[in-house]
């Protein structure tokens, strides 16, 4: 088997559920880690003209796609041929249940985690009511997870599954979302903390920390995606819109 290219910028989570994915079941990928100066811009645009990671192609099909959770259903049906990470057909319910919870991952805690994201830390003003509004949201949808984990220890059914797997990316920078300290993220949530340990303590995940650590040490980036020697997400919204060279930026410890 060819391995599937899953091209991403290291600092955004969406692509890593994709790549636990293929951990899990162990198909074989490879790596295109870029620059997000160039997300917006030919050559990627023309793969995705949305202009947003992940995007992958697989030579052995021949399928090429974006948006991550059309991208984890495809794998899922190409490539889980044993149901690893999902249910057969004469468990229908809990086969679409964990598609229902996948679409509560991409519809909901993707963009909600983000948006608490840009408004805490990379808003060029801070705008409380906005904040609060966000914060709170995430913290709804962790309660909504803590109350359904209640008893067991997975979403759906007896074993984990791609929905279980699709929450971990962001979760486990929430403390990236919303200010706090990194041992606090899930101080209200005991059910969902348990949950993330039993997933990120997998070699799956372990993997995907090394590989996200290497890319953004490849690409000088500070946690915020922001280049180091960049004080604002601003100026370097500005110094790619100007062309500029942001890797030729001076060191300043404040971007960090």
């Amino acid at each position: 088997m060819q391995p599937i290219r899953v091209w991403l910028t290291p600092t955004i989570p969406n692509p890593w559920k994709v790549v636990l994915v293929l951990n899990e079941l162990q198909v074989p990928y490879e790596i295109i880690s870029f620059r997000f100066d160039d997300i917006k811009r030919p050559p990627f645009i023309n793969r995705n003209p949305n202009g947003s990671v992940p995007a992958i192609e697989d030579p052995n099909t021949g399928v090429a796609l974006w948006e991550s959770g059309a991208i984890v259903t495809y794998i899922i049906e190409q490539y889980d041929k044993e149901l690893k990470l999902t249910y057969p057909n004469d468990r229908l319910n809990d086969k679409h249940a964990i598609n229902q919870w996948l679409h509560f991952q991409m519809s909901l805690q993707g963009p909600f985690f983000h948006q608490a994201g840009w408004f805490n830390f990379l808003h060029s003003e801070k705008v409380p009511s906005v904040q609060d509004r966000f914060n709170n949201e995430c913290k709804r949808q962790l309660g909504v997870l803590n109350g359904v984990l209640e008893g067991k220890e997975w979403l759906v059914g007896e074993k984990m599954t791609y929905a279980d797997l699709s929450f971990v990316p962001w979760n486990d920078i929430l403390h990236q979302c919303i200010p706090m300290a990194e041992e606090d993220r899930f101080k209200e949530f005991p059910n969902v903390e348990a949950w993330h340990k039993r997933m990120t303590s997998r070699d799956s995940w372990k993997m995907i920390a090394d590989a996200r650590k290497k890319a953004m040490e490849e690409q000088d980036l500070a946690w915020t995606g922001v280049p180091k020697g960049i004080n604002s997400y601003q100026e370097y919204l500005d110094k790619i819109a100007k062309g500029e060279d942001t890797r030729a930026a001076p060191n300043n410890s404040s971007a960090e």
